[in-house]
């Protein structure tokens, strides 16, 4: 696969992929010059219609939720949508029976959304356990071995936020869920756009994402993906949208309903600006062809040059190191460079203009489909100038 830059540059002007290095692509991507489209189009309709733009932006919200179906691979998906996965995750959890299953069972390698969630409901009294997520290969069966009949529910990524690793076998584990009846909450965000989903015997499993990274939509669009026993469920964090139905007759409901499917998990008035901007890139991934087979290859072929360019650079590997066990196919769309230095190494970049980010002990590097080969190769030279002086005499020891 070639360089896809000059193709797809012209169409971010607006953030200046062209002239800058944005090697935050895992974190936060450009945003095509249609988004802006989006936002004047929601700011419109509101002058417009006022009050009576809901209509309008419910067909947006429809519209984002197809785009969702389509890289999740599940054209059937009922959607819930909000602005964040935590707002979508509480609604989760609080569904959940935690008097009778007080049991949570997660890995120690999940993004801030749950480690500090559920660290903050292991405060309150609710079982914690969380395993290692290293060595990935066997994370879902280690967390299979601990579900037992007090497990309310595991939670964990499909691509692990600081390493980038795949977690294989959730299949297995969804099936050892459903054998004790314990919720299995999958969190997609880091696979969407980046590596296709794969539904297979995750039917029955609740699945969180978003569109902030990969995908290019920008803040307050996500989604969870609520399985066909969710019926039986009643969450307490609910929101009045739910109610819609039941708002129209003269006298309002006492008790607290609520609808079939995705809507069951509503929340309440929110800023539809974030779906008029999603719906408008969405439809220019669409006109491009950016599918997730093709976002895989091209992610596979960016993460592949930035590993060569690091490898050619011969650092040691007390100062920093990548993981080389496993094929590329068993990692995410970044590249994560694990240091002791990674926080200094970031900022060091930033002023020699390569926007990265740390996390911990990782320096991550995210490649997006406008960048072109000759950015990610400018990148890894400035990662080498900051590894020089690092090393230089004294420098290192005063770290």
């Amino acid at each position: 696969m070639s360089d896809l830059s000059a193709r797809l540059a012209p169409h971010y002007s607006a953030f200046r992929v062209a002239e800058r290095l944005l090697l935050t692509g895992h974190s936060h991507q450009a945003w095509p010059d249609v988004a802006l489209q989006g936002q004047i189009a929601a700011f419109q309709d509101a002058a417009l219609a006022a009050d009576e733009k809901w209509g309008r932006a419910f067909e947006r919200a429809d519209r984002v939720r197809a785009g969702f179906r389509l890289f999740l691979d599940d054209p059937g998906a009922e959607l819930a949508l909000g602005a964040s996965t935590h707002d979508l995750v509480l609604r989760f959890l609080s569904a959940l029976d935690l008097s009778r299953r007080p049991r949570l069972v997660t890995s120690d390698g999940e993004f801030h959304t749950l480690r500090r969630q559920l660290t903050r409901l292991a405060e309150s009294g609710v079982e914690l356990v969380r395993v290692p997520a290293e060595p990935a290969a066997t994370l879902a069966e280690r967390l299979a071995a601990e579900v037992d009949d007090r497990t309310a529910a595991v939670l964990v990524s499909t691509v692990l936020f600081e390493t980038a690793r795949l977690v294989p076998g959730l299949a297995g584990l969804a099936e050892a869920c459903r054998s004790r009846g314990t919720e299995l909450l999958v969190d997609a965000y880091h696979a969407l756009g980046a590596v296709p989903f794969d539904t297979e015997g995750l039917e029955e499993a609740w699945v969180v994402g978003g569109g902030y990274k990969y995908l290019q939509l920008g803040e307050g669009n996500c989604f969870l993906r609520v399985p066909g026993h969710a019926d039986t469920l009643r969450p307490v964090i609910t929101g009045w949208f739910s109610e819609f139905s039941r708002l129209s007759g003269r006298t309002l409901p006492d008790t607290v309903g609520y609808p079939a499917g995705a809507a069951r998990f509503a929340g309440a008035t929110y800023d539809p600006t974030s779906h008029y901007r999603a719906a408008r890139v969405f439809d220019f991934l669409a006109a491009e062809g950016l599918t997730p087979a093709l976002l895989r290859r091209v992610s596979l072929r960016q993460v592949a040059l930035l590993a060569r360019h690091f490898d050619a650079l011969g650092a040691p590997d007390g100062l920093v190191t990548r993981d080389r066990t496993g094929s590329p196919h068993e990692f995410g769309g970044f590249l994560a460079l694990r240091t002791p230095y990674a926080a200094q190494l970031q900022q060091g970049l930033a002023r020699r203009g390569v926007l990265t980010d740390s996390r911990g002990a990782f320096l991550r590097f995210g490649p997006a489909p406008y960048l072109s080969d000759a950015q990610l190769a400018a990148a890894m030279e400035a990662l080498a100038a900051e590894l020089a002086a690092l090393s230089a005499p004294g420098l290192a020891a005063a770290a």
